[in-house]
């Protein structure tokens, strides 16, 4: 068994150079041996961050990087139009993939990539941080187990200064974006909810407002799953401020996280602060991709995950595009 994932990153930016400090610090069983990224200026960001980086090699086109690296896997964190193509280019020379969310940006693209790992034998994660923090694995838990009983309304708000900080880059450049904030930041909100409740979508409703961007800057859903729970998800991507709140209210009990604190209520109303002795233990992306490479441990936010996120995605651009009428899922 080998010792080492030797990975080589599409895109050096500054998410992977967060997942890069992730494996410096903490992940010895990984090992960067390729950067591939178009921008001079990212690749001296990343050996200015990580000395030990310094003679790697550097490749401008991910392709070139494929053929002449000796690589295991990749991380792939570039813009989202082109996670699709390049993971399927990964996956044809072998490697293990993963990928930053979104996965792609297509219902079409997400289940032919899900059916080409699953044919690949290959490891595939889309690194939905939320996964790994305590909280969220805490919330899982406790409504999996049926303690607190089943799902039956979850209200999400997110607040972001997105609108002003994106423009001008390629995030309000469809081609490249595929969406808007939505499809963004907003991706985790839609993915969490699933996650930590089980539930499925069946429809949605939604509204958009562009302003002036290409793209979606503010969206507003309404849900209605498959197990008749409800829910709503509010995308604010012009706020002054970062600030959110996810609430999960179940049949005995509910769940209130609010920037970063978690409070827990019975049936009998008290509400009670979730503390850090009460908490299982956290992981992330990068640790968990690569014991599931050396060790073949579950992959805990795997790209069923990622189909799953764009399906409720593209229903609610349909419905926006419609004035809000309902889409099925």
């Amino acid at each position: 068994m080998a010792e080492k994932v030797r990975i080589g990153f599409i895109g050096c930016g500054g998410m992977a150079r967060s997942h890069m400090k992730v494996i410096d610090t903490s992940v010895t069983e990984a090992q960067i041996v390729a950067l591939c990224d178009p921008s001079d200026e990212q690749i001296k960001h990343c050996v200015e961050a990580f000395p030990k980086l310094k003679g790697v090699p550097v490749f401008k086109d991910y392709r070139e990087m494929l053929e002449k690296a000796s690589l295991d896997a990749v991380a792939i964190i570039s813009p989202h139009t082109v996670h699709f193509q390049q993971a399927m280019d990964a996956l044809d020379k072998g490697l293990h993939v993963l990928l930053e969310k979104p996965m792609v940006c297509t219902i079409e693209h997400a289940r032919i990539l899900v059916n080409r790992f699953r044919e690949a034998g290959k490891v595939g994660l889309v690194a939905y941080q939320r996964h790994y923090m305590p909280q969220f694995r805490y919330m899982k838990q406790m409504i999996s187990s049926g303690k607190i009983g089943e799902p039956q309304f979850v209200s999400a708000l997110q607040c972001q200064n997105w609108y002003r900080g994106t423009k001008g880059t390629w995030r309000q450049d469809p081609e490249l974006s595929g969406g808007g904030q939505l499809n963004d930041s907003g991706s985790h909100l839609v993915d969490i909810i699933m996650w930590v409740t089980g539930l499925s979508v069946a429809k949605v409703s939604a509204f958009s407002e562009n302003f002036d961007s290409a793209v979606d800057i503010n969206s507003a859903l309404s849900i209605q799953f498959r197990s008749g729970a409800l829910g709503n998800i509010s995308i604010v991507g012009n706020a002054p401020a970062w600030h959110e709140d996810i609430t999960f209210v179940c049949s005995e009990g509910m769940f209130l996280y609010r920037n970063g604190m978690l409070w827990l209520a019975g049936a009998d109303g008290k509400r009670q602060e979730v503390t850090e002795k009460d908490l299982p233990a956290g992981s992330s992306p990068i640790r968990n991709f690569v014991d599931a490479v050396l060790k073949g441990v579950p992959v805990e936010s795997p790209p069923e995950g990622g189909l799953r996120v764009i399906e409720m995605t593209e229903a609610a651009w349909k419905s926006a595009a419609q004035g809000g009428v309902p889409v099925s899922v």
